[in-house]
């Protein structure tokens, strides 16, 4: 992230920063709640101490973004990771990030992925992958709260912002629900098209170039079944994981306490099932209620037993 004397706006792969620079305490909102927007906010607090002031909203109802973990309605201890499965390390990455693997490793967020993941292709010699022990929502939550320790961060769920507009030196943001707010720093880690969909001023600040290059970015689509299981179910499969090829819908299954070596007496197991993104593609339009039984009849043909 790069900051400027001057209003502008810096575009990534997935996000893009508004933002003005004064002397006094900057009130920054950072829109989004996952991944790149629980570290933004980490980072700020950690460069910038006592100089800014950080909200964070999110449309969504929790923290974690395409990192996010879901409990089961009857046992909170039984979880299940719905997005990101876990975090691959190239030797590359895993040198220039290497505080923050050392960080996450030091506080038993993140523990090297032991167990057996059938169909894995390793992509670059000498890559390290991890899991989460509480679900891969914790990285996204370790942050928020490291953002919050010292600066009073404050973290806001249901907020779905449709509006920005340029103020004096600062922003007017609009939500769907309550009154407009005014910033000093508007950091946009949202996905890309619903970037392109926020109206105000937002558009008028892109080049052309900028806004081609946004235009052009695409995302993959599928589905995510998180399945909870009674304390006494056992599932007998010789893998934590599985990547499938040869069905039409399904293309992941994870027995997810037993990815990440939490099996315990007191919880029953958890899965998740990822279709393919042909699958999802195919089925964008329709409600979940409808989808579910397709993967869970899918899901009954692979595994029988």
């Amino acid at each position: 992230m790069i900051f400027r004397q001057a209003r502008t706006l810096c575009f990534s792969t997935s996000n893009v920063c508004l933002f003005t620079v004064s002397k006094k305490m900057s009130r920054v909102l950072i829109v989004g709640a996952g991944l790149t927007g629980s570290v933004c906010a980490s980072l700020l607090q950690r460069e910038l101490p006592n100089k800014v002031n950080i909200v964070v909203w999110d449309k969504a109802r929790g923290a974690g973004g395409r990192m996010s973990t879901s409990r089961s309605p009857n046992n909170p201890s039984c979880s299940v990771d719905l997005g990101a499965q876990y975090i691959s390390a190239t030797q590359y990455y895993a040198q220039i990030h290497s505080s923050f693997y050392e960080e996450l490793l030091a506080q038993d967020i993140l523990k090297p992925l032991s167990a057996p993941v059938e169909g894995m292709m390793l992509k670059e010699e000498g890559m390290v992958n991890y899991v989460t022990p509480h679900g891969i929502s914790s990285i996204v939550k370790h942050y928020l709260k490291e953002s919050g320790i010292h600066s009073g961060a404050e973290v806001f769920y249901n907020r779905h912002v449709t509006h920005i507009h340029r103020k004096d030196t600062g922003w007017e943001v609009c939500r769907k629900e309550g009154a407009p707010e005014r910033f000093d720093v508007v950091v946009l880690t949202m996905p890309v098209p619903q970037i392109l969909q926020l109206q105000g001023d937002v558009g008028s600040l892109m080049g052309e170039n900028q806004r081609r290059k946004l235009e052009a970015v695409s995302y993959s689509s599928r589905y995510a079944l998180g399945l909870f299981y009674k304390a006494d179910t056992r599932i007998d499969v010789p893998w934590a994981a599985k990547y499938v090829s040869n069905n039409p819908c399904i293309r992941f299954i994870a027995i997810d306490d037993k990815k990440r070596n939490l099996e315990s007496k007191d919880s029953g197991p958890s899965v998740v099932v990822h279709t393919s993104v042909p699958f999802g593609i195919q089925h964008l339009e329709k409600e979940k209620d409808a989808v579910q039984p397709i993967i869970l009849e899918e899901l009954e043909k692979l595994m029988p037993e």
